[in-house]
């Protein structure tokens, strides 16, 4: 009797995909935020920025020590519409646009009040600041019976000859730390992958018996 063994043939076993490092992550996030930032800061135009500072003169009969509160009364009037409806004509804009772009601030130890406007076109930024800071002083003036307190342009707006925004250079810089920060916080916050269980091996399957006769014969 012959004993016939069946070989399956089996083909080479593939081996599983090798998973990225976790760096990869941070590396991708560092790139793509810094591909981001970088062209934002290109395509954003360049913005430009002038101030006009006034100052608060208190009168023969004022307390000195009040110019500084009718210096915040007056940087928080400076925005009204009162006042912006006054400068949009010698401003050549809208009193939309000096809503949007004149900011006002005021220093807590001198009278001081700082007008600050912001545009594409560095001349419109110098008129717009300058346009604000007059229309202020005009109020002021019509005001000074009852104040007793004088606001005084103490340093006009020039024309800036640099912008105030990010370069490009920088808008990257920023992009590719938020980027990496956010591949960080990604590799902290993604699943573990749990070893995978061992393939359980197929079963032996027994060949046919054979038969030995006492006498060598089988």
């Amino acid at each position: 009797m012959t004993e016939n063994h069946t070989r399956r043939h089996r083909g080479p076993r593939l081996a599983p995909p090798r998973a990225l490092p976790p760096w990869s992550l941070v590396a991708a996030g560092v790139l793509a935020g810094g591909l981001l930032g970088g062209g934002y800061g290109v395509l954003r135009p360049a913005q430009y920025t002038a101030t006009s500072y006034l100052v608060v003169v208190p009168g023969e009969r004022s307390d000195p020590a009040g110019a500084l509160g009718f210096a915040q009364a007056y940087g928080r009037i400076a925005t009204q519409p009162a006042v912006l409806a006054d400068a949009q004509a010698l401003a050549g804009v809208p009193a939309a646009e000096l809503r949007a772009d004149v900011r006002a601030a005021t220093s807590p130890d001198a009278p001081m009040v700082a007008v600050s406007a912001t545009s594409p076109r560095p001349a419109e930024a110098a008129a717009m600041a300058n346009a604000v800071a007059g229309a202020l002083t005009r109020h002021a003036e019509a005001a000074r019976a009852e104040t007793r307190v004088s606001l005084v342009r103490f340093s006009p707006a020039v024309r800036p000859a640099e912008p105030s925004s990010a370069s490009a250079g920088v808008c990257g810089l920023v992009g590719a730390g938020g980027g990496g920060l956010l591949g960080a916080l990604a590799l902290l916050v993604r699943p573990r992958r749990r070893p995978e269980a061992e393939a359980p091996r197929p079963a032996a399957v027994p060949g046919p018996a054979v038969t030995v006769d006492p006498r060598g014969r089988r």
